[in-house]
């Protein structure tokens, strides 16, 4: 790590809420979502022109499956603290999904959704998976928590939709969402709750809402603490949901909140504050994510600022770095620097 971003590090971590104690957080963010469905699916997208090597989500991303779950259990249950506990992935999920097969049949004319079981049940190559989420949250390995209903822009989706765009018909022939060119969409077409106008806002609220109910119908219990995609919701939506049972709320230190047509305001959020609604602003100050090529000894770095900071040590990562559906030697590769990772910090701190 160069001095530039130690010094960005050490400020980052200054301001805020301090404990003594040496807690871990692993915030790992996409579980439940399908992207890339298949390699071969990857291969007709590329075929149609879609360039399928933009990003790591859109050459190795996919729904989880039976060796990613297993593969990620071994991994963390094999290392513990001198408490004999393991680590646990907060996994910020997402109950519902594409329904391909309803969009399809409908002529390509409207958006509709399926519960994350029935999709588990429903693609080839993951019976069982649903089972073993299951058993992972029973065991205390994986914890659920909101990361929207879908990781999608479902207005976007819709406009698409409505003028046959050529990219999106091919992903829902292939039952994947990946891949198009930003450059040509007024928003992220994987951000939940981003929009173009404010006055879309009111239309995101209530997909939120409905969120959560779908995540209670299919994890058993109410989130409490939402990672939107791309830390991308407005205030005014976070806010909507405390009612709704959310209490904490990820956030960036200084935050770019967008405002309506490309006008944006920047937050500043230290740890531990609140807003009006009494919910609490939660950052992530760790990174680890080996296909950006951010290795262990960087994120060991950051964990030892976080901790001489006062600050517990918020690990932040993406499921892309488990996935092995697509190419098995990426969840490999993901899954032994995890370990190494894990036996580090138990070393240095116990």
């Amino acid at each position: 790590m160069n001095l530039k971003r130690k010094i960005l590090i050490n400020l980052k971590n200054l301001p805020g809420w301090r404990t003594s104690r040496k807690i871990v957080v692993f915030s790992v963010d996409d579980y439940g979502n399908v992207r890339m469905a298949s390699e071969q699916a990857r291969r007709n997208m590329e075929k149609a022109g879609m360039n399928v090597e933009q990003n790591r989500f859109d050459r190795f991303d996919c729904l989880e499956d039976k060796a990613d779950l297993t593969g990620l259990y071994e991994t963390l249950s094999s290392v513990k603290d001198k408490n004999g506990r393991h680590a646990v992935f907060t996994a910020f999920s997402l109950p519902v999904n594409i329904d391909f097969d309803r969009v399809i049949a409908s002529g390509y004319s409207d958006y509709f959704y399926e519960l994350l079981p029935k999709t588990f049940a429903s693609l080839p190559g993951y019976e069982g998976t649903w089972e073993l989420w299951q058993e992972g949250m029973r065991h205390g390995l994986m914890h659920p928590e909101f990361h929207g209903r879908e990781h999608l822009s479902v207005p976007l989706f819709k406009k698409m939709l409505a003028k046959r765009d050529k990219d999106l018909l091919t992903c829902l022939e292939n039952r994947s969402y990946a891949a198009f060119d930003k450059n040509r969409l007024d928003r992220s077409y994987t951000g939940a709750f981003g929009f173009s106008d404010f006055s879309e806002n009111k239309n995101l609220i209530d997909i939120a809402v409905d969120g959560l109910n779908q995540f209670e119908k299919v994890f058993g219990f109410r989130a409490a603490h939402i990672t939107a995609p791309g830390v991308s919701a407005h205030g005014s939506l976070e806010e909507a949901l405390a009612p709704k049972g959310i209490r904490y709320i990820d956030t960036q230190i200084v935050k770019k909140e967008h405002q309506g047509n490309g006008k944006y305001t920047r937050k500043y959020t230290p740890l531990g504050k609140k807003n009006k609604k009494g919910q609490t602003y939660l950052l992530r100050n760790c990174v680890y994510e080996p296909l950006l090529g951010q290795n262990v000894d960087v994120c060991m770095q950051e964990i030892d600022i976080a901790f001489k900071t006062g600050k517990p040590a918020n690990i932040s990562s993406h499921r892309v770095n488990f996935c092995g559906h697509i190419d098995p030697k990426n969840r490999e590769k993901g899954l032994r620097h995890l370990k190494d990772l894990l036996q580090r910090i138990v070393k240095k701190y116990p």
